[in-house]
């Protein structure tokens, strides 16, 4: 009856196919290794590329890269996203290709995609905002979503409308009134271009500026008074 009342212990069968090429995994290797656990706020596809960096600092004599990015990557799952692996159908995985596949629908969803690219073709400059801020924030959006599906010259546009006045003046003014006959790769690099040198402009201002706020007031110094900066 003991027996009985004790459930046995059992392990599932893994959804990895084990393939016939062994790889030898490092223990002080693991810690290495980034993690993912399946929040919201997490991006899978910035997990794969960090996954794949460091997996890539790893590789030692014969191992091919796709068995070891195959082996290494449930290292990498915690929480939520550990559970979801558990519940894939046995023997389901072959590849690295695969895993990832079945990885990126899980946690990057149509909706999750819609989102974003609703983000790139409604993208606009906020109130004051500098152009390198505007470009940067517009790469950051199209960085976290890579298979947004938008051909480059759409991409271009997007942002081009989304500009303020001012930038839109700024960026004729870069380059001789002649942006629009860039063709789409040129286009790009150029707003990337512009960003980068107002992005000078706007350092040496703020060195300034923050050389004055940590000067006292000459008024109330000669005077034996002296203003706190109240950015110290």
């Amino acid at each position: 009856m003991r027996d009985r009342m004790h459930p046995p212990r059992m392990s599932a069968p893994s959804c990895i196919v084990s393939p016939i090429e062994q790889l030898v995994i490092r223990p002080h290797n693991v810690p290495l290794l980034p993690t993912f656990h399946g929040m919201e706020s997490e991006n899978p596809y910035a997990h794969i590329k960090e996954f794949e960096d460091v997996c890539n600092t790893f590789r030692e004599g014969g191992a091919s890269i796709d068995l070891m990015r195959l082996k290494l990557f449930s290292f990498t799952l915690k929480d939520k996203a550990k559970i979801w692996l558990n519940s894939l159908r046995p023997r389901s995985i072959r590849t690295s290709t695969d895993l990832q596949a079945e990885f990126l629908k899980k946690f990057f969803p149509t909706h999750r995609t819609n989102s974003l690219k609703r983000q790139i073709s409604n993208f606009s400059a906020k109130e004051n905002e500098k152009f390198y801020e505007c470009w940067e924030r517009y790469m950051e959006v199209i960085n976290a979503c890579p298979h947004h599906g938008f051909d480059t010259w759409l991409l271009v546009s997007y942002f081009y409308d989304g500009m303020s006045s001012s930038m839109k003046q700024l960026l004729e003014t870069m380059c001789g009134g002649d942006f629009m006959s860039k063709n789409p790769e040129e286009a790009m690099d150029f707003l990337s271009y512009v960003a980068e040198v107002s992005r000078g402009w706007d350092e040496p201002h703020r060195r300034e500026v923050g050389k004055m706020k940590s000067q006292p007031n000459a008024l109330h110094a000669k005077a034996g008074m002296y203003t706190l900066n109240e950015y110290v």
